[in-house]
């Protein structure tokens, strides 16, 4: 479906991109504005994707029922910070990321790429012709 299509339509809408400058703001007071009022808005991508002045203001009056946030613009966040008012806000410290089976693909693979590295080999380089400088080595 197209973008207002979702916002428009969806219970749940969930961010997951990463951060760019075509994503910058990408959800704003139009987008919000879209939502239902009984529907939530989630983001744990990157907070400058959403417009957060716009999502307070949307939290603040009740227009959508509410927020799960897991990257904010500024981290951690004030005390005072407007978000941290909001009882239809959940606000999570960066770790939406974090399950069982994350932390296993995730660290699974640097293991074994520092296990290569340490017997002299090379997994998943994304750049091998620096292998074979002489500062890489180093000293001979």
């Amino acid at each position: 479906v197209d973008k207002d299509t979702l916002f428009r339509e969806a219970d749940i809408v969930s961010v997951h991109l990463r951060l760019s400058d075509r994503t910058r703001a990408l959800v704003g007071a139009r987008e919000l504005g879209l939502m239902k009022p009984t529907s939530y808005f989630i983001n744990i991508s990157r907070g400058p994707i959403v417009d957060e002045a716009a999502l307070i203001d949307t939290l603040q009056r009740g227009a959508i029922a509410g927020a799960g946030l897991d990257t904010l613009d500024v981290e951690p966040l004030p005390k005072d910070h407007p978000l941290l008012k909001l009882d239809n806000t959940v606000i999570t410290p960066h770790v939406g990321y974090v399950t069982e089976e994350g932390y296993r693909a995730f660290y699974s693979g640097i293991v074994e790429d520092i296990r290569a590295f340490c017997s002299g080999e090379a997994v998943r380089v994304i750049n091998p012709e620096v292998l074979e400088s002489s500062q890489f080595r180093g000293p001979t």
